[in-house]
Parts: structure tokens; sequence; C-alpha cells
């Protein structure tokens, strides 16, 4: 979260199917910074729901009960996201975010919860997120104030790692706010996570650490990497399609540096999910859940579950594409083109499957079509020699099998995509296995 100003100085079928195996298999194992942190968490991407982008720093109980951040409204999300339906499809972090400390420090140098706002603690609140089957996780900032002004964690990093396991704690998102330096704000995300690991307790890692350092180094990400389980490389999202919009540019812009970097262990963060809110239209929900689900995006909702609406909470918990998402080949995929006002994306999944996402980029006019040529995705190799395409979103439904030489038009509706998984027939992946066989 970025809302107070950065202080970062001061702040053909043979070959297809070898083609195949060596993509799929040999490739991953080229490439040493596919994996993160070594906690042994986050081996698929994270999701669960933040409060931040929709409830903000509302500490105003008395006025707006509902809406503050509160004991009585984590407790709530809990109670929904075990009962609803959430937890079932993989919704598994409840997460705090800024302003839920009291101003000061305890007489042992301690964080603490506003007394007030959360009458029983964050240990009590832990203990009534896990009787639900969920994680609790919380917030704290690298500097000497989170970016709403509480108390930072400088100079306390094994103090408030201990705090945070003591409580039960199970994710930190380690904010960049009023850090004086570029080195105390590295050194600081390095201490924090040596100090998490020391605690004995898992906690998923989540930090702001490339965020911060970009406007004046070039983030080193094999480092990076070592440290954290996600990361954040682009400022807060909001509830607009704008915001999506520019996140989506800066990931296609930077995909060459930031795609080999994520995998099991380590992801890129381009913040919440925004569903079930004000600003997005059905089409860009749809956008969003689709393209998060191509960039292996930390899933992680800030909405209010207790009056999302139906086609929300349909789209939030669609099993095939959360399967996308939480794939365990574990690669992030990349925008593979742009042309006329459309983005084309892919990403290789097991068994030599392929999601592809088609974004139609015009705010004008109505449905549009497009055609893709099937051997130009996946390498060349996403329909060698035969598939069978499905429509994943706006609406499941089989659209038949293909070959590898033929072409597929689809419509597209204004700032929507259509969200596609191939897979390989079983004649396809019989030849497949016995050309791995001998090789």
């Amino acid at each position: 979260m970025m809302t107070a100003m950065v202080r970062p100085v001061s702040r053909v079928l043979r070959l297809g199917c070898v083609l195949a195996f060596c993509f799929q298999v040999l490739v991953p194992c080229g490439l040493p910074g596919a994996w993160g942190l070594d906690n042994g968490l986050a081996m698929t991407p994270t999701m669960g729901w933040l409060h931040w982008e929709r409830f903000m720093c509302n500490v105003n109980c008395q006025e707006e009960p509902d809406s503050c951040i509160s004991e009585k409204l984590f407790q709530q999300i809990a109670e929904i996201m075990a009962s609803d339906g959430w937890k079932d499809v993989g919704y598994e972090y409840i997460c705090i975010d800024d302003c839920w400390m009291a101003p000061e420090r305890d007489s042992e140098g301690r964080l603490q919860a506003d007394p007030k706002r959360f009458p029983g603690g964050i240990h009590h609140l832990a203990d009534y997120v896990h009787s639900k089957g969920l994680k609790l996780g919380i917030y704290a900032d690298v500097g000497n104030k989170t970016c709403a002004g509480f108390p930072g964690s400088f100079g306390y990093y094994d103090i408030d790692a201990q705090t945070f396991a003591d409580w039960g704690v199970d994710l930190l998102k380690f904010d960049g706010c009023y850090c004086d330096s570029i080195q105390h704000l590295a050194e600081g995300y390095k201490q924090m996570s040596l100090a998490l690991n020391r605690t004995g307790r898992s906690i998923v890692y989540s930090c702001e650490w490339p965020l911060y350092m970009r406007p004046i180094f070039k983030p080193n990400y094999t480092e990076i990497r070592e440290y954290c389980n996600h990361w954040r490389n682009f400022p807060d999202i909001y509830d607009s399609w704008e915001s999506i919009r520019n996140t989506l540019d800066w990931t296609s812009s930077n995909q060459e540096i930031i795609v080999p970097v994520a995998g099991p262990g380590g992801w890129n963060d381009p913040d919440m999910l925004v569903i079930g809110n004000f600003g997005l239209s059905r089409d860009q929900q749809i956008t969003q859940m689709a393209l998060w689900a191509i960039m292996a995006a930390p899933l992680l909702m800030s909405n209010d579950l207790r009056s999302i609406s139906p086609e929300a909470k349909a789209l939030l918990q669609d099993k095939d594409v959360i399967a996308i998402n939480q794939d365990h080949l574990g690669k992030q995929g990349y925008q593979l083109r742009k042309e006329d006002n459309f983005e084309i994306w892919e990403r290789p999944l097991l068994n030599l499957a392929w999601a592809v996402a088609i974004v139609n980029l015009k705010e004008i006019g109505g449905p549009r079509s497009y055609t893709i040529t099937l051997t130009s995705l996946g390498r060349g190799l996403a329909c060698n020699p035969n598939c069978l395409i499905t429509e994943l979103l706006p609406e499941k439904r089989k659209l038949g099998f293909y070959e590898w030489t033929s072409s597929l038009k689809i419509q597209i509706n204004p700032t929507g995509t259509v969200l596609l998984r191939l897979e390989r027939t079983s004649s396809a992946q019989f030849s497949y296995s016995v050309v791995s066989d001998s090789l």
C-alpha cells in the first residue's frame, strides 16, 4: 500500500511432441529464477481477502460500525468465508491491512492492537479465524511509521516477528513507507524475512520491496525472491478500469524481467481483486479475473463479502479459472502480442495445456471479432497436432476439437476478455508419451 509519500533516499507430430517435451520439461529446469523464498509456503499463489481497497483506513467505529477496521469486521468476513463457499474453492487468508494498531507500542516495546476496535486483541482474532479453518494475515511497515502513520517496525524486526508468531499470525504484508534510505529498505526486508523464519512459525511473507526501490534503483529480483513469497511491483490498485489497465500495461512492458522470476514459493503481486465493488463493469471484472489467473497472481479480494452480488460471487468462485491461477506447473503467463486494440495473453499449464486470454481494449462500440491462428499459440505447440478448446469466460462452453493449422474466430465485448483453455486430445497425449519414453 502506498498512501503516504515514499521517502527512499531520506524514504508434424513427432517433432511437435519432442518440442513440447523440451519446452515444458527442460525449460523450467533451466530457469534458476523460478523458485522463491525457501520456507515451503505459497507454492501456488496465495488466495484470500484483504481489507484495504474497500475499507481503507476507516477507524470511525462510532459512526460507521459496519465498515470500520475492527475485530467485528474480520470476524464477520471469516464467518462468511467459511460458510459461503469461499474457503471451499481456495480462499484461505483473511488479511488485516494498515490502521489496526494502537498509536503507541506497549511498555515492553511490542506492537498492540487498538483496544477499542480490537478489544480481544489479535491473538483472540487469530484463534477465531483458525476456528473457521482459515488463516490470519497482518500488516506492518519496514520504516519508522506505517503509511497511515502508526508505529513502524524499523529497529523492532525481531520483536515484531516474534509478536506476530506468538499471536498465531499466518501472513505478513510488509509495507515500505517512511524508510530513510534504500539501504535501510533492502536490509529491513531481509531482516524481517530472517526474523520470521527464526520464530519457527510458518508465515507467508508479502513484500513491497521492488515498488519502493524502483524510483531510485533497479530491483534485484534474484535477491528479492530469496526473501519474499510475493512482492508488489506497481502502485496500489483502485476500483477503476483505468487502474486495471495501468497495472496490465506495466506488467506487459516489464514482463521480460518479472515473468522468469515467478514460480512456486515466489510470485509477482499486481495487487487486490476489486471485483464486487463499484467501479468495474461486468466485462471489466471478467478481464481482471482472467488476467490475474494468467499472471499467476495472488488472489486477494478487497470487497464486502457480506453484500456481494451473486454475479461477482460466481466469478470469484469460478473453479475453472481458479484452477488456472493455481496450476502446479507454476509458470506465470505473459502478453503474446497486441494488435488492433486486442491483447493476447497466454500461460503454459500442466499436461501440455495452455490458457489463452483475448482482451478487447476498445471502450466504444459493440462486440468485436478476433481470429486466432492456432499455430501462433503456445510457441506453436498449444494445439499441435490438435486440441480441445473450452471457453471458460465469460461463460463456460466447449468450442470443440481443432487441428493445429486451424483458426478460431471469437467475439469479445468492449473492455472484456474471453478466456480459453486448450488441451491436447488423447491421440496427441498418447503420441507425446511414446516420444518422451524414447528420449
